[in-house]
């Protein structure tokens, strides 16, 4: 482990005031109202007479449909919800934990559709002499909305196998995010039919105004925040690219200015959605943090070319207009628990961390100072590396560099040459106090699983761990 010297200090411009986070009892009331909502439907399903409706095996297999049916679609529903980007509640729960329960929601929503699907159709199939694959065609081409959800279900079909993980490792990222925009179009033609025929629907007038008004809310929610909000802000700010600087071989760090950036409700370690209009290739948004604090004049990105898309970055030429979507993520200082710090970042994960870092104020005490670990390959690796030691000293703190390649025999943020120290102990020995600070973690998604393991382990609270993903 090696210490990076420190050259000479420069000023820093600390960022003007910056927005409060949003509390995180929006996370739970948020999710109150998804439990509230799932068993407001078992509830209409009661009292439609679901708990009486089992007869013959044709019947009891129509009403598990039924029942399985109601549920897909109410967390089809809130699934969207959770997709639209909603600010306070993206704001509430941050991308990590969005991220996991909007991918627990729509698997349990897809399978709980699988079962609606074959139930109904074996339980229809029972009362006539056309079989299960004849009573499939008679329904998908004779009821009304059919054909719709048919192909509201091959949509989906499709959103869910190109997000099994070997799947998504195969596609570039703007292709997956392309295609998993078809979640949308999946839920659209999918519901329909449910919301014309249905006797759950349209029988009971608390349910058709629920049902509606849930379909409506989210159609609303897309409209308005996955649209509407990012053409807002992109009009408003006008970005435009002002200089491309090559940070190394690989990393290029794109600065724009706009207007009234200062009224952009954004803070160190967030990110955006970025669209960058120089020709072909446009339309897909590739997800960048910041990688300076923002100032109300300027906005820095700086990303490693690992793709078509972050390659291009070394080609974008200044005046070059930007469409962005965000912020969004909970990396940020608003969230700390305390004042003491830990930022501990892998690779180009470094750079939301060198953003956090310099909105920190200086510490109150030598002791306190914020402490940053940079975990590279090889020397070559680093970059932004006179920044961070830069902002690092102004705050009384220090950088940490630690260089080597990865442990092969065991899963460890440590390098290979640490390999006789643990994960916990590693950390303990450069910062005594760890289970003090609050911990900000960036990087590749398994070697962050590491370091928030060992960071637990050494004595940090759950709730003072602050990391962010980009792999669901």
């Amino acid at each position: 482990m090696t210490t990076l010297a420190l050259p000479e200090s420069r000023d820093v411009q600390l960022p003007d005031g910056t927005p409060g986070p949003t509390p995180r009892w929006w996370r739970d009331a948020t999710a109150g109202f998804g439990w509230a909502a799932t068993l407001f439907v078992v509830a209409l399903w009661v009292a439609g007479g679901g708990l009486t409706a089992f007869g013959s095996a044709g019947e009891s297999l129509t009403n598990l449909g039924r029942l399985s049916g109601l549920l897909a679609s109410v967390l089809m529903l809130l699934q969207v919800l959770l997709m639209a980007r909603i600010p306070v509640v993206e704001q509430a729960w941050g991308h990590d934990e969005l991220a996991r329960v909007h991918r627990l929601v729509g698997i349990t929503s897809f399978n709980l559709m699988l079962a609606h699907i074959a139930s109904t159709i074996v339980g229809y199939s029972a009362g006539t002499d056309l079989g299960v694959i004849g009573t499939f065609v008679d329904e998908v081409l004779h009821s009304p909305g059919m054909l719709l959800a048919l192909a509201g279900t091959v949509a989906l079909v499709m959103v869910v196998v190109t997000s099994v993980r070997k799947a998504r490792a195969r596609l570039r990222y703007e292709s997956w995010h392309l295609l998993h925009l078809y979640a949308y179009l999946g839920a659209g033609l999918a519901l329909p039919h449910q919301l014309w025929t249905g006797q759950d629907f349209t029988t009971n007038a608390i349910a058709t105004v629920f049902w509606w008004g849930l379909y409506a809310a989210a159609l609303a929610a897309v409209l308005v925040f996955r649209v509407g909000l990012p053409l807002v802000r992109s009009r408003r700010h006008r970005l435009v690219v002002s200089h491309v600087v090559a940070e190394s071989a690989t990393v290029t760090s794109v600065v724009m200015t706009g207007r009234r950036l200062d009224r952009l409700p954004v803070r160190a370690g967030q990110f955006f959605q970025w669209r960058f209009l120089d020709g072909p290739g446009w339309t897909r948004a590739n997800p960048y943090s910041l990688s300076a604090a923002p100032d109300g004049r300027t906005l820095r990105i700086t990303a490693e070319a690992v793709g078509g898309s972050s390659s291009r970055l070394a080609t974008v030429r200044p005046g070059t207009k930007v469409l962005l979507e965000g912020p969004y993520g909970r990396l940020h200082t608003g969230v700390s628990t305390g004042t003491k710090v830990l930022l501990i970042g892998a690779g180009i994960g470094i750079t939301p961390l060198r953003a956090i870092l310099e909105e920190l104020p200086p510490a109150p005490a030598p002791k306190d100072g914020v402490v940053v670990i940079y975990r590279v390959g090889t020397q070559a690796d680093i970059v932004l590396g006179d920044e961070l030691l830069d902002l690092a000293h102004s705050r009384g703190g220090r950088v940490v560099a630690v260089v080597g390649h990865r442990n092969r025999d065991r899963t460890s943020w440590l390098p290979a040459d640490s390999s006789h120290l643990g994960d916990a102990e590693a950390l303990t020995r450069i910062v005594p106090d760890i289970a003090e600070r609050d911990v900000y973690v960036c990087g590749h998604p398994a070697w962050m699983d590491s370091v928030i393991t060992a960071a637990h382990q050494a004595g940090v609270p759950r709730q003072a761990v602050h990391h962010e993903r980009f792999s669901y």
